[in-house]
């Protein structure tokens, strides 16, 4: 039997929007990725059918539209006025898990990066191509590269050739507690979290080159309050 049954409307919304993965699929869209490829880069560990069958879903709801690609090959999806709606639930979302959420030592190195590439300063980023390989230390050892060139910044799974001006090894958790500003970059570093090596300017400029995340305002919940909810 499909759906609650109810006339409630938080049931009614919640049989479009509560399935696994729906909500990282509309915020990679309403920040600006525009085709499959590109939401499935900020959604780690989704299968191809699952991102296939949610997009069918919603733009069987009129909540994203799909367009044929400019390019003649494949598709591109844009979100409506009823999908822009969202920010209205995202928003509160997001704030309320920086308050009261931790950052594990779980998190995807590759959706790490792939936030901060979203978050470019273009104005502070140097005047020509760099080359930075990452490693991240958990289990399993993982590596990649970031490329900045021709005002882009790439993700790259594979070398992409050329000299690595930078060689930035850490634990992908405190990428992001720096990220979402939950520390400085000087603490990860000094705390040996994050190691940086290269160029001494480049890695002096490197914590400069990206804004913070949107919600890197928001003051997490004091750890009284934590311990009161959780007790």
């Amino acid at each position: 039997m499909k759906g609650y049954r109810q006339f409630c409307p938080i049931a009614r919304a919640s049989e479009i929007l509560g399935e696994r993965w729906t909500f990282v699929i509309l915020r990679n869209l309403l920040i600006g990725c525009s085709t499959f490829t590109e939401i499935e880069k900020g959604a780690a560990g989704i299968s191809k059918t699952v991102l296939t069958n949610r997009l069918r879903k919603l733009e069987h709801y009129e909540i994203i539209r799909r367009r044929p690609s400019p390019s003649g090959r494949g598709s591109t999806y844009e979100v409506t006025p009823m999908g822009m709606e969202l920010w209205q639930v995202i928003i509160p979302l997001g704030t309320w898990g920086m308050r009261w959420l931790e950052i594990g030592p779980d998190i995807d190195p590759g959706v790490a990066l792939w936030a901060l590439s979203k978050k470019v300063d273009v104005e502070q980023m140097p005047k020509r191509r760099v080359l930075i390989r990452f490693t991240f230390t958990r289990k399993p050892r993982f590596t990649v590269w970031a490329l900045w060139d021709q005002g882009e910044l790439e993700i790259c799974l594979k070398f992409p050739g050329g000299d690595e001006d930078l060689v930035i090894t850490a634990e992908p958790e405190w990428i992001g507690r720096w990220h979402l500003r939950r520390c400085t970059w000087h603490e990860a570093v000094a705390g040996g979290h994050i190691v940086i090596e290269g160029s001494r300017d480049l890695a002096r400029a490197f914590p400069t080159w990206f804004n913070p995340d949107a919600f890197s305002s928001v003051e997490s919940a004091p750890p009284a309050e934590k311990q009161a909810s959780s007790g």
